[in-house]
């Protein structure tokens, strides 16, 4: 193998480590190690740089068609119920799909994503699984809304009884099952 140092990738390049047998693109140098990148994002990963050559093109497709298909596999991100920002960017994504304006709906769906991480990111994966259960009780009186299926209703119950009482405090709690 040629031997390379740090300075002949620059942030970016695609590179073959032989180690791993993955295409990455090179991030920075990491103490004796170059740290790569997955195409298209993921987990970096550490390499000796005297290995790494510059990834070839049948290399780089490979790598970028892995990315593409992993991406669409995951399918387009499916709004919270009840939430009116996630029914409106999914409305602007349906409004780019049914103009069939490919840029506009995959930029609606970077947003949506966005806004679920930032806004719905403890009840994201979990909403849909019916093993989850949510609950919540009012710190101003006994009441409480036994046992839910999801955060909307749990939300539902909140509105109705402050509205009812006038007390606005509350105690939620999640809880889900796992198998490890």
């Amino acid at each position: 193998m040629t031997e390379h140092t740090e300075n002949q990738f620059e942030t970016g390049t695609v590179v073959y480590d032989p180690r791993s047998d993955k295409v990455g693109e090179y991030q920075s140098q990491a103490g004796p190690y170059a740290l790569l990148r997955p195409l298209g994002g993921g987990r970096e990963w550490e390499a000796r740089p005297d290995l790494l050559r510059p990834a070839t093109p049948g290399e780089r497709l490979t790598a970028n068609l892995r990315a593409t298909n992993s991406r669409s596999l995951q399918g387009p991100p499916t709004p919270v119920r009840d939430c009116a920002a996630c029914a409106d960017l999914a409305a602007l994504r349906d409004t780019a799909r049914a103009r069939h304006d490919g840029s506009a709906e995959t930029d609606a769906n970077v947003l949506l994503r966005r806004h679920q991480r930032r806004y719905h990111t403890a009840f994201l994966d979990l909403a849909e699984d019916t093993s989850a259960e949510y609950e919540t009780s009012c710190t101003d009186c006994p009441a409480a809304s036994g046992t839910q299926r999801h955060p909307a209703d749990i939300e539902e119950w909140q509105h109705g009884h402050t509205r009812e009482s006038g007390h606005t405090r509350y105690r939620r709690t999640f809880a889900d099952y796992v198998t490890v």
